[in-house]
């Protein structure tokens, strides 16, 4: 009975509640303003909200639309080199991206579907983010994974 009550409970506590947190963000934004505020910002803040929680907070960002412009390797080579509001921070913006790549482990899976329409190729595009064969499916995805859904678009 002994055995059977321990193993019951250890059976219980791998199945527990991890405190573990997961979230999709569904990217189709071209505004600097928001783009800084709802990912820039307020990831690292959701982040660190967790983190001083002693939970985990899983965070996949999946980039379409208009938010192309906020993950290529050089601006001037792109339609979006017209975009004055991106030109004057975009040194200082694709730092900030990078370090929610390294530092706050964050996931960016791009649409592949409209790279062409954008005019871009998959060389263009910063290397930490994962091209997936279309944004419907990368957000199917994660959300069977369990991902809570967040909307950041105009």
């Amino acid at each position: 009975m002994r055995k059977l009550l321990l193993i019951l409970a250890f059976v219980g506590f791998l199945n527990a509640d991890d405190g573990s947190a997961k979230l999709v963000v569904d990217l189709t934004t071209g505004s600097v303003a928001q783009f800084d505020r709802n990912i820039l910002q307020s990831i690292a803040y959701n982040k660190t909200h967790y983190a001083n929680s002693l939970k985990e907070l899983e965070v996949a960002v999946v980039i379409h639309g208009e938010a192309y412009r906020f993950f290529v390797k050089d601006l001037q080579s792109t339609s979006f080199k017209n975009d004055k509001a991106l030109v004057k921070v975009y040194k200082d913006l694709k730092k900030r991206v990078a370090t929610m790549s390294d530092t706050y482990e964050v996931e960016f899976l791009m649409c592949g579907a409209a790279l062409k329409r954008h005019k871009l190729q998959t060389s263009d595009i910063v290397e930490f983010v994962k091209i997936v064969p279309n944004s419907t499916i990368a957000l199917i995805d994660k959300q069977n994974e369990g991902f809570a859904y967040l909307p950041v678009s105009k």
